[in-house]
């Protein structure tokens, strides 16, 4: 199944896709799925995500766990004596098959060729075996046999930084772009709390920014990482590619983590997936702790994963993601733009911090409140008319009507007390915008 390739939008802030169709990124993190899953458990994660309505997966050809050397579970390694100008043709039939498989399913790729422990240590296995040369020659490989495949989008990266690495990412991107004969789509994968654009963001070769706000601590300032490159010139959209996955436990690396300690659960994953795209994103990405890694027997567990990747693709966040990209949907898609003015009460920090986003036009806005009982004043002189207003349930996509309201001065909203978080719509009565969540917008 042939699926439109994805661009940036003409306004530079969003995706869509070929024929103009708005093109939300709605990311699983599935980084170790070449490397060990067969097919038959491929095609089930595959099928699952596709049923959730998850949009892109981001998986590694060049695997972090020792994926040069490890075989994957048909006994095959990528290279042959550990040389990227030397592919070993059975690794690459079985990617190839899931690439064309998620394709069936509706699904894109978001396809890193290597994870970044092969081209700088830092940490992991690697070990390092790209240089500018050998870049250039593997991404020139990718590219010509992933040509006619119209449901890739590239990632470079791999949790790493871009620093004194230029040479090598460039070669690698030039070389996707000569194999293809065109010009791909591609962003960055930084290592955490870091993003792309410190060290590409003039580069021609990179078309999307993304950040990696992590999962060192609870309510990373994610928003505050969107805004700065929302913000930078010349516009190109971003995402946050890697906030706190649910499950993973909370920071188990400057500390000896127990569970005591906590982990995070799907109420973290809403708040910062609401609160990085009414920042300003043009999609966000999900993940569990289970599922990047695909734990199961025999596997060794990394980090204290709480359950079996085939449990895992069931737990609540993942199901939840679909109510967020059904908002975005339901409203003008390309005319959105983050809009803290439109809060009069101090939107908070932390855990309280509440995110606005509206329609440019003053036809909508959503207002993302962490918590129950949370007051917000918003500024109804921003919206063109009267305004009808909605409370929408980001646990199942619910939307209740909370009233109508008019268009001058201030007025405060006080979110439900059940919940936690909610989504406070506020639409132009005139527009007769169907209930939030519900349907696609069409001019």
């Amino acid at each position: 199944m042939a699926l439109e390739r994805i661009q940036v939008s003409e306004n530079r802030r969003f995706l869509v896709t070929e024929s103009g169709k708005p093109f939300f990124w709605l990311g699983d993190t599935a980084w170790e799925l070449f490397h060990r899953l067969n097919r038959e458990d491929a095609d089930r994660y595959l099928a699952n995500r596709a049923e959730r309505e998850f949009t892109v997966i981001q998986a590694v050809i060049l695997a972090e766990f020792d994926g040069l050397r490890t075989p994957n579970v048909y006994g095959q390694i990528p290279f042959l004596d550990l040389d990227p100008a030397q592919p070993n043709e059975a690794y690459f039939a079985h990617v190839d098959w899931v690439i064309r498989r998620a394709a069936r399913y509706g699904l894109y790729i978001g396809l890193l060729p290597t994870w970044g422990d092969k081209v700088i240590a830092m940490w992991g296995d690697g070990p390092v075996i790209f240089n500018p040369q050998n870049a250039r020659v593997y991404g020139e490989y990718l590219g010509h046999r992933y040509r006619e495949d119209t449901n890739v989008i590239w990632i470079l990266g791999g949790d790493r930084p871009g620093e004194g690495l230029r040479d090598v990412w460039t070669a690698m991107a030039e070389g996707i772009q000569s194999g293809l004969g065109r010009k791909p789509l591609i962003t960055f994968h930084p290592n955490g709390g870091h993003g792309s654009s410190e060290w590409f963001h003039q580069e021609s070769w990179l078309d999307i920014n993304m950040w990696q706000s992590g999962h060192g601590m609870v309510d990373a300032p994610t928003w505050d990482m969107i805004a700065r490159d929302y913000n930078r010139i010349p516009v190109k959209p971003v995402l946050d590619g890697e906030p706190n996955y649910e499950d993973h436990p909370i920071d188990p690396w400057t500390r000896k983590w127990e569970p005591k300690l906590g982990r995070f659960t799907d109420y973290d994953v809403r708040k910062q997936t609401y609160r990085s795209v009414f920042a300003g994103a043009c999609g966000v990405t999900y993940g569990h702790h289970t599922i990047w890694q695909f734990y199961r027997p025999p596997f060794e567990p990394i980090n204290y994963p709480a359950f079996t990747w085939d449990e895992a693709i069931y737990r609540p966040a993942s199901a939840q993601m679909a109510h967020l990209k059904h908002l975005m949907a339901s409203r003008p898609y390309f005319s959105r733009i983050p809009d803290q003015g439109l809060l009069l009460s101090n939107p908070g920090e932390g855990a309280g911090h509440i995110r606005a986003t509206r329609d440019i036009d003053g036809s909508y806005a959503f207002i993302y409140l962490p918590q129950a009982g949370q007051t917000v004043e918003v500024d109804m002189s921003r919206f063109a008319g009267p305004v009808k207003g909605w409370w929408y349930d980001p646990r199942t996509g619910k939307a209740y009507p909370a009233g109508e309201f008019g268009n001058l001065g201030g007025c405060s909203f006080v979110s439900p007390l059940g919940g936690p978080d909610w989504v406070l719509v506020l639409d132009e009565a005139a527009r007769n915008y169907l209930p939030p969540g519900r349907g696609e917008y069409s001019a």
